[in-house]
């Protein structure tokens, strides 16, 4: 009997080319496409969760001839993700909805859903790797390094690892692209969203403006100063800053100026030079470690998406905090966003730096 396998589909390339990746592997596929906002916010044009997104997803279901359902999550999506989101900033963080969508609506909801439809697997078109060693599941690297999603998958557990496909994670965007205009896929030639999904225009300040507090501090206007406390110029608020920003501070100075602070509390962002925006250490909060390693740990960690990593020592604070110490300083240590730890090409989890 064939093992059943529900795709992730969004109306892009990547979901697109793994549901037929899976046909051809001789799984029985459906696709489910994800309903992330109301009805009225669903109607426009909001990259994946559009209502041409559902659209051209349910194009490439037909045309493989394969079930496709729609699935509303716009209610825990705007919970989970949109609210928290806001809070971050709100709190002088720079958030990562990817990793807390992951964590809570492709791999939370998601399997709910499948698990009440009597699905074995779920598949999505993040570019990583799966390995089952000695029957222990680890999550891993894809082949194309530039292109590698695991940094915002460092949430999943052994047991989801064991039960999610992700076929891309061996091959590059460019072998996606081929693969998808050899099989006429409908979607071969749309571009790639780089945007977060619910943000309209990319534009997070409007969105801040339109969907928060305004009377939120980190909304208010204050002061930008140096380490010093000196008053340097001023700004519209907080929350519209992130650490290591150069452009848009409208301050006059000898040499380049960046943002190595901000204080909600007191309205400020602290602004330093060049070498003021390297860090040492971090701390991180809200950790999962895929497997519960035995410290203190040597790993390499990313601190943001991309292929960069730093050496590093990793030593626990308490259940749920860590303190990372780094061989050598890195630039724009960001409160918000996420530290990854990698043993080679192996996940070994992460958290959120504060």
């Amino acid at each position: 009997m064939k093992k059943k396998v529900a795709v992730a589909m969004s109306g892009g390339v990547d979901s697109s080319l793994t549901a037929a990746i899976l046909l051809e592997r001789g799984y029985d596929v459906i696709g489910i496409t994800m309903k992330l906002a109301d009805d009225e916010a669903y109607a426009s044009d909001r990259q994946c969760c559009s209502l041409n997104e559902a659209n051209d997803a349910r194009a490439v279901a037909n045309f493989l001839n394969i079930p496709h359902y729609v699935i509303d999550l716009h209610e825990q999506f705007q919970n989970r993700v949109v609210n928290y989101f806001i809070d971050e900033y709100l709190n002088g963080r720079t958030p990562n909805p990817c990793v807390v969508c992951n964590k809570y609506i492709k791999f939370g909801a998601m399997f709910d859903f499948i698990n009440e439809l009597g699905v074995d697997f779920l598949s999505t078109g993040h570019y990583a790797r799966i390995e089952c060693i000695n029957g222990s599941h680890y999550l891993k690297k894809a082949v194309d390094i530039k292109k590698d999603q695991s940094y915002v998958l460092y949430n999943l557990t052994p047991d989801q690892l064991a039960r999610i496909i992700l076929p891309l994670g061996e091959q590059s965007k460019d072998d996606t692209r081929k693969l998808a205009e050899q099989l006429n896929l409908p979607v071969a030639h749309k571009p790639d969203s780089q945007e977060i999904c619910f943000v309209p225009n990319d534009d997070y300040k409007a969105f801040l403006i339109h969907n928060a507090d305004n009377n939120a501090e980190a909304l208010q206007a204050g002061d930008i100063v140096n380490s010093n406390g000196t008053v340097l110029g001023h700004h519209n608020g907080a929350a519209f800053y992130t650490i290591g920003q150069r452009k848009g501070l409208g301050i006059a100075a000898p040499e380049p100026l960046y943002v190595i602070d901000t204080d909600v509390k007191n309205k400020q962002v602290v602004v330093g030079g060049a070498g003021d925006v390297f860090g040492t250490s971090l701390t991180a909060d809200n950790v999962h470690w895929i497997y519960p390693p035995t410290f203190p740990i040597k790993a390499e960690a990313k601190i943001r998406y991309g292929p960069r990593v730093a050496d590093c020592v990793v030593n626990t604070i308490d259940n749920d905090k860590i303190k990372v110490d780094f061989t050598e300083p890195q630039r724009a240590i960001t409160p918000g966003q996420s530290g990854v730890f990698y043993d080679g090409d192996t996940v070994l989890g992460g958290g959120r730096i504060n």
